[in-house]
């Protein structure tokens, strides 16, 4: 009987501190995805600046411009990690034409806002690089925590599932854009 009392009290304590485990992991990767939705809300607020600043000296970019502004608008937290991601990546391409563009107007690259709007974007995509390897590490460390046995058997009971990762796209999204215009 006192062997039984302490198997199920050796038990007990392993499922408590299990699931606690997985909650602790399942909130780091809550805040690693509001890191990258901050860092996503702060880039879709940069660029109304970024597209009055071009259209002034690229009226013959109108097309593209639509297109950012039509894309910054996508940009809102969707109902998934892949949804947002994708929207995000597609902002991001088209962020990196408009630098493209840029490079026809000198006087456009040589423009006091244009270089501040442009040295705050490059900071916000790397700190938006750091938000997706912190949220990418803390999902990976809860998805082990649900995949790998025993856990994995507190994780079904208690209804945890696999997180997904903040994945980029395209292979060509895997490059930082060239912000620099010296």
């Amino acid at each position: 009987m006192t062997i039984a009392i302490v198997a199920i009290g050796i038990l007990l304590a392993f499922t408590l501190l299990t699931y606690n485990k997985l909650i602790r992991l399942r909130n780091n990767a809550s805040e690693g995805w509001s890191g990258i939705d901050v860092q996503l809300k702060r880039r879709t607020d940069l660029v109304p600046n970024l597209v009055t600043t071009v259209k002034g000296y690229a009226k013959h970019e109108e097309q593209l411009l639509e297109e950012i502004t039509a894309l910054r608008n996508q940009v809102i937290p969707k109902q998934s990690v892949s949804e947002t991601s994708k929207s995000a990546a597609d902002l991001g391409k088209s962020l990196k034409k408009i630098m493209v563009v840029a490079e026809a107007y000198p006087e456009l690259k040589a423009d006091k806002n244009f270089l501040k709007l442009q040295q705050q974007l490059s900071e916000i995509e790397d700190y938006l690089q750091k938000s997706r390897r912190y949220y990418n590490g803390t999902v990976r460390e809860f998805n082990i925590k649900v995949e790998s046995i025993p856990s994995n058997i507190i994780a079904n009971i208690f209804g945890f599932t696999k997180l997904e990762f903040f994945t980029l796209s395209d292979s060509n999204d895997r490059t930082l854009p060239e912000l620099n215009f010296e």
